[in-house]
């Protein structure tokens, strides 16, 4: 019976649905993280009666035929690209990007990578780093006798020094957009790689070319609505269930069919 395989479908379907919930509200917390949505598309269907087939002789024509479906296959785990919430931090190198764009860091296989997640550090070099230690492009290093560092909304970095009163610049923050953000493949730690989908980076400088702003001192939060995930979840879990149902309610009908005497 077909229905067991359709079904089977329908649960490994709501199955992959709450993976993809599950995942979101782990990073409930996680700075920059984007909301991702499983989509689902319905399998091939079996042509039984084709519509538009001749019916009689006297050229009678079917007007809708009949076609069974197979089922429903994953068809995407697209990510939303919403801006998060602001927060205050008051940190110096804690950037967030209002708008539009990515950082560009150097991975240590000499690729780029492209985060959102702008609580950024100094190394003992004095190079401005992420949190995991990868180098933001372009380089720029923080003498070691600076007394504060500011960053205004163009992504300019200036220098403060005890002995001076104004302020030494020391390079610009630039900023990278994608045609089709949503191309870019996640690799973890706040990190995506461009693809063929994302089409190759355009580097320019905050503010310019669509790119958004920076803000000092705060970090973009997490873009994951609880209320409409746990709702989500609970829409998985009953198509689910249901899904289980089918299977449950076929499996009785065989057991029907075999005890015919």
């Amino acid at each position: 019976m077909r229905a067991l395989k359709i079904a089977a479908t329908g649960m490994s379907a709501q199955q992959m649905r709450v993976e993809t919930i599950s995942n979101n509200l782990a990073n409930m917390n996680t700075t920059g993280y984007n909301a991702r949505r499983a989509e689902f598309a319905d399998l091939h269907y079996q042509q039984i009666a084709r519509a538009g087939t001749v019916n009689a002789s006297d050229g009678t024509v079917l007007p809708t035929g009949v076609q069974l479906g197979l089922g429903v296959r994953p068809a995407a785990v697209t990510v939303h690209l919403e801006q998060g919430a602001l927060s205050a931090t008051g940190n110096d190198l804690d950037l967030a990007i209002e708008g539009r764009g990515y950082f560009e860091v150097t991975l240590p296989s000499g690729q780029s990578a492209f985060t959102r997640d702008g609580s950024l550090k100094r190394s003992a070099e004095g190079l401005i780093v992420t949190s995991d230690g990868l180098s933001v492009v372009p380089e720029i290093t923080i003498p070691s006798d600076a007394r504060s560092i500011s960053i205004n909304a163009a992504g300019e970095v200036y220098a403060y020094f005890d002995d001076a009163a104004e302020g030494q610049l020391l390079g610009q923050v630039t900023l990278a957009g994608f045609t089709n953000a949503k191309g870019l493949e996640a690799i973890g730690s706040n990190l995506f790689k461009e693809t063929e989908a994302s089409g190759s980076p355009i580097t320019g400088n905050p503010g310019e070319d669509g790119l958004g702003t920076l803000r000092q001192g705060y970090l973009e939060d997490s873009s994951v609505d609880a209320v409409r995930e746990v709702t989500e979840l609970i829409e998985a879990q009953r198509g689910y269930e249901m899904n289980a149902k089918v299977i449950s309610a076929v499996d009785q009908m065989m057991s029907a069919t075999t005890q015919v005497r």
